[in-house]
């Protein structure tokens, strides 16, 4: 395996609640275990998944996992969360042990929240994804969706779900490995195939 191809690092976690809005504080958390996570600009997080159980809470469940998506060479430099304890706004969450998932070609692709610099226009916002998907070399069809928003420090960042479609082999293993917007430490801009 090629040591700059970029896979899905995948861990379980373990514990009982996160707030939905948990990217900034996981951004933070793993930081505070790897100190190189804060600069390391390579790598992409997945917000943690787990079941609604209303006033902003998920429930872990034993498929909830901690993914990150990050080049085959970098794999041992992050490894070691596995077995680690992350602290999330009160909440705390055991890291497991970790299995690679390859990236696999999807004609479309959706990311549940990406974020720009000024995106809370929304027409702005499309320009810069627009701008670039053209230096990325992707020609698929873009499709704005829900406005969202998520906490950084005491700011609210806005941001949208986004869904491209129509994109060849190439393209869609470009968009995942790269991602669009920004924050994607903090689980933005990362690319899954859509399911419809």
């Amino acid at each position: 395996m090629q040591s700059d191809l970029k896979v899905d690092l995948c861990f379980q976690v373990l514990g009982k609640t996160i707030p939905v809005d948990h990217g900034f504080a996981l951004h933070g958390a793993i930081s505070d275990v790897l100190s190189h996570f804060h600069e390391d600009q390579a790598v992409g997080l997945k917000l943690i998944r787990g079941r609604y159980i209303g006033d902003g809470m998920l429930d872990i469940s034993p498929n909830s996992e901690l993914v990150l998506r990050l080049a085959v060479g970098r794999i041992p430099e992050y490894i070691q969360l596995a077995g680690k304890q992350l602290k999330i706004l009160g909440h705390n969450l055991t890291v497991g042990v970790p299995k690679t998932k390859a990236l696999i070609p999807n004609v479309a692709l959706y990311s549940h929240l990406v974020t720009t610099r000024n995106g809370d226009v929304q027409e702005r916002f499309e320009k810069e994804i627009a701008k670039q998907m053209v230096n990325l070399n992707i020609q698929g069809k873009l499709s704005v969706g829900e406005r969202k928003t998520f906490r950084v420090h005491v700011k609210q960042v806005v941001g949208y779900t986004l869904l491209v479609s129509e994109l060849n082999a190439g393209e869609s293993i470009n968009l995942q490995e790269n991602g669009l917007g920004g924050r994607r430490k903090m689980g933005c801009g990362f690319f899954e195939p859509f399911a419809g």
